[in-house]
């Protein structure tokens, strides 16, 4: 949530490890409570990831677990009778995500007059349901209604004494209860708090069960008050109980999680604002066995933006994650962060947590479970829960608006942190030296000012809000979802080929006289079999180019593999596609007249030696390891990707690609981001049917099959990436994990 939090924040250096997974993003919330999530060390089986998608404070937060599905009674599981039985949509296909929500938890509002905490209300939940239901979203998920969480389940986090107050307030009058606030730090009580709070939790308790179950894929809690600041016997900034770091601890005692990663972005200034707390400056990692598992990231200025966001991603979070190998991801999914909020005062637009959210998608096989925290502007709140949903729904991103260059202080933020971890993470030292960890000054002296709503700055926010808001809404209207999310073009039946039912199978070829045409290029097209398959690929690239698909995958014959590339990046090229990033694997080499003149960006993996004849043509070895894989992805690939904003993505698996089916299906949907879904695979006819089905599985939006154990990039190929990023960054602002030096 915004600038509230607890006096007293959390400790992040209590954070045990855990595969289970935290994220915060924007504001990062737990409180006290935070050392209740677990307690075993790094040598322990991992369980989850917590990541904090909220970014208007400064303290660290926590992460959460969920117990398995039983009867809708208090305290007893979730509302789901039988996990086997999962919900249909009207497509006959089994729903994915779940949307937990009551509508009692709109009961609780402020009775008195305070200008701090009028921001937290009902509407935050209404407009938002609303929004998911003017966007047909609520529709296709599996809706359940949250349950109360029992006071035992209350216990894992908080003192009896404290779950004893909060029981009280039920029977007290608005003068006892303003009286009672007043003993905290920005939080109003009503007498239907703690029936509120509880569904609160209950409903994320409800998701972790229905997502560890497998009733569902992912889901998301629409839930308030929020949670990430309550301690252990206090609330703070609007936040009851800390609804993530019960379900963290839920999900390890009900089922077998064991060990927690805890990540929360944060806006901090230098620690001049809110809560104040040196813990939540980069350099506060943890202690003990639980040293490394606490990543910090403070925003020492505001105005950050989806750049921003991306690159802390992509150069901190991700390559963290992907060493943890976590079961379970948690999300305290805050829109504080979002641009508009008059506490976080960022400037990331809606379709940014779209893009987070995909990102998060490719750890834990999917199992994602995100719940809300903060959000104020209502209009920029409700937009950004819908990107969230449709992204848990497997739809397509929109492409990222702004330039994608970070700021230098996002860039300071991003070196800090990595120093910081880097002796704890092997992925940060295996992508270029450590750089010097510059913490942050903490100070009290001087606490930032918050924006007057009236004044000129609130009113060119304000103005700055609204605008991108417009823009995304007429986005939504020039790219609508589109009935068919992924086709498969095949020259022959292949009955092993298992497809998910929803994906295409093309039967249609294009014209016979433009097939013929374009194979005038090649002798090699001119084979009957090479002529059948180009036709079948620029039939499904039309497709793709005219908006009637949004991705595709198509099998060429190994001798015309390259000829076919050259073709369909020129046909690309000439009908519709301004920006066209072409990732070629294997031996597969760039057309030598293709006009090197900033429309397609060449991106070679497997190449002989790293190489960067221009910053369009970049040629890189395959690395030989999975941390050399995953590398090579978050540091080189997709940094190009989302610096280039393409609006159409060739994939191409030529000939001795090298790559496991796995490593295929990453690559493939990480790539689906920056083209906003807009992505072709070429692979060669004689690929095994299991890496076509996963294909064509991932580009329809389901999570890839994990890489298998980490194992440490080779010093070859880290120099490799050593040297392309000194080579390319001056241009390429997203591969930069460092501020540049001032001169």
């Amino acid at each position: 949530m915004g600038q509230h939090g607890p006096r007293a924040g959390p400790q992040a250096s209590r954070q045990p490890s855990s595969r289970q997974a935290a994220l915060r993003g924007g504001v990062l919330g737990a409180g006290s409570e935070s050392e209740e999530v677990g307690k075993s060390g790094p040598g322990s089986p991992p369980v989850g990831l917590l990541p904090c998608l909220d970014s208007a404070c400064s303290c660290p937060g926590s992460l959460p677990v969920v117990p398995a599905p039983g009867s809708c009674k208090e305290g007893t599981g979730s509302a789901f009778t039988c996990p086997a039985r999962v919900a249909q949509s009207d497509h006959g296909c089994a729903m994915r995500t779940a949307l937990v929500y009551h509508e009692d938890m709109t009961a609780a509002r402020l009775l008195w007059e305070d200008p701090e905490c009028e921001i937290e209300r009902p509407e935050r939940l209404t407009t938002a349901l609303e929004r998911l239901r003017q966007w047909g979203l609520e529709q296709r998920c599996l809706q359940v209604a949250a349950r109360e969480a029992s006071e035992a389940e209350l216990g894992l986090v908080h003192s009896p004494e404290y779950v004893s107050l909060l029981r009280g307030t039920q029977t007290l009058s608005t003068r006892e209860l303003q009286a009672l606030c007043g003993q905290y730090d920005a939080v109003y009580f009503h007498p239907s708090t703690f029936h509120c709070a509880r569904l609160a939790v209950g409903a994320a308790l409800q998701l972790v069960d229905a997502v560890l179950t497998g009733a569902v894929h992912n889901g998301l809690a629409l839930v308030r008050p929020p949670g990430h600041h309550s301690q252990r016997a206090a609330a703070n900034g609007f936040c009851v109980f800390n609804n993530v770091a019960i379900a963290a601890k839920y999900a390890k005692r009900r089922h077998g999680l064991h060990s927690v990663l805890y990540f929360s972005w944060h806006r901090y200034e230098h620690g001049r604002f809110w809560p104040y707390l040196r813990e939540s400056d980069a350099d506060a990692v943890g202690q003990g066995q639980g040293r490394g598992f606490t990543v910090n990231l403070p925003w020492n200025q505001v105005g950050m933006g989806n750049a921003d966001y991306v690159a802390a991603f992509l150069h901190v979070l991700l390559p963290v994650a992907f060493e943890f190998d976590p079961e379970l991801v948690l999300i305290s999914a805050g829109f504080d962060s979002a641009i508009g909020d008059p506490e976080g005062q960022m400037r990331a637009t809606p379709e940014c947590f779209s893009h987070l959210t995909q990102l998060l998608q490719v750890l834990a096989g999917g199992r994602v479970c995100a719940v809300l925290e903060g959000g104020y502007h209502l209009e920029s709140l409700s937009q950004s829960v819908c990107m969230v949903v449709k992204a848990l729904l497997g739809d397509p991103a929109l492409p990222l608006s702004g330039p994608m260059e970070p700021h230098r202080s996002a860039l300071e933020s991003i070196q800090s942190v990595r120093a910081a971890q880097a002796p704890h993470w092997k992925s940060l030292r295996q992508q270029g030296s450590t750089p010097i960890l510059n913490p942050s000054t903490y100070s009290l002296e001087r606490r930032a000012s918050p924006v007057s709503p009236g004044g000129p700055k609130f009113k060119a926010a304000e103005a700055q809000a609204s605008a991108a808001l417009s823009s995304l809404l007429d986005q939504l209207h020039l790219n609508p979802t589109l009935p068919v999310r992924t086709a498969v073009a095949l020259t022959a039946p292949d009955a092993a080929l298992v497809l998910p039912a929803d994906v295409l199978r093309q039967e249609g070829s294009a014209p016979q006289e433009e097939t013929r045409a374009w194979a005038r290029l090649h002798e090699a097209l001119a084979q009957d079999k090479a002529l059948t398959a180009l036709g079948k690929v620029l039939h499904l690239l039309n497709g793709i180019l005219d908006g009637q698909v949004s991705s595709g995958m198509a099998a060429t014959p190994e001798p015309a593999a390259a000829p076919t590339l050259d073709v369909v990046i020129r046909r690309s090229l000439s009908h519709g596609a301004r920006r066209l990033l072409c990732v070629a694997v294997g031996q597969l080499d760039r057309p030598a007249d293709l006009a090197d003149d900033g429309r397609n960006l060449w991106l070679n993996i497997r190449g002989k030696e790293a190489a960067a004849p221009s910053m369009f043509q970049v040629s890189v070895p395959l690395p030989g390891t999975t941390g050399g894989f995953v590398s090579c992805v978050l540091a080189l690939v997709l940094p190009l990707a989302y610096g280039f904003q393409p609006d159409l993505v060739l994939v191409a698996l030529g000939p001795a690609h090298g790559l496991q089916a796995p490593q295929a299906a990453l690559l493939a949907s990480l790539l689906r981001g920056p083209a906003g879904g807009r992505v072709l695979v070429l692979l060669e006819q004689g690929s095994t049917s299991q890496l076509a089905g996963i294909l064509a599985r991932v580009l329809q939006g389901q999570a890839p099959p994990g890489l298998g154990p980490f194992s440490m990039a080779s010093p070859e190929d880290t120099q490799a990436l050593i040297y392309l990023r000194g080579q390319l960054e001056a241009e390429w602002k997203m591969l930069q994990v460092a501020a540049p030096q001032v001169p």
